[in-house]
């Protein structure tokens, strides 16, 4: 039954085991052939070795109806080995493509959902470089490096300078401000409160202003 082609009979797609039953089928079929080359060669004649003496006479010495039939069946054989090559082929060259399409729409998904995944960060208008152990910042996870994207009201939209930030600390102590820096690449956020502790200022950090 022939198989290939995307889909089989009952609606499947080829598989490889498709194809190496297809390779059995094959190899059954060259054991056949070459079975009946033996039966030819044990009469003598071959494939193409005359059935007729010189006189014209059917050949007495082998049987004829063997060889007939063999050859016979070699012929049929050999155009069943010849359609079983053919669909090999073409079942190989539809699992190798639909390979490669899968291979292809893996990929895209890969890529479609990294980008899913990537998301567009604001510029960081300041950057964390000193935090004292001990402090409101060390403590709300700030650290230095941090590259800051919001602090409180100020954002990088409404940010000017450095003192946006000092007013928010000084209107906010005892308060919890939402803080966000880039942090590796990713947003990383944080609830920091401005507060007195045992050194200077009430967040114990030193933020400086990222040029743009």
């Amino acid at each position: 039954m022939k198989m290939t082609g995307e889909n089989r009979a009952d609606g499947s797609e080829i598989t490889m085991d498709d194809v190496k039953n297809l390779i059995k089928k094959k190899d059954e079929i060259e054991e056949q052939i070459k079975a009946y080359h033996d039966v030819l060669e044990d009469q003598g004649v071959g494939v193409e070795g005359p059935l007729v003496d010189a006189e014209g006479y059917p050949r007495a010495d082998v049987n004829l109806y063997t060889i007939r039939d063999a050859r016979h069946n070699i012929s049929c054989l050999q155009n069943d080995h010849k359609a079983i090559m053919a669909e090999i082929e073409e079942a190989l060259h539809k699992l190798h493509a639909r390979e490669k399409a899968k291979r292809e729409r893996d990929e895209a998904e890969s890529q479609e959902e990294a980008m899913e995944h990537q998301v567009t960060l604001p510029p960081p208008f300041a950057r964390v470089d000193a935090v004292t152990d001990g402090s409101p910042a060390s403590g709300a996870g700030l650290r230095v490096g941090d590259e800051v994207i919001e602090f409180g009201s100020v954002n990088t939209s409404n940010f000017q300078h450095l003192q946006n930030i000092a007013a928010v600390v000084q209107h906010s102590e005892g308060k919890p401000l939402r803080v966000a820096v880039i942090r590796g690449g990713q947003k990383v956020q944080m609830s920091l409160t401005p507060q007195r502790w045992s050194g200077r200022g009430l967040l114990g950090c030193n933020i400086v202003p990222v040029q743009r």
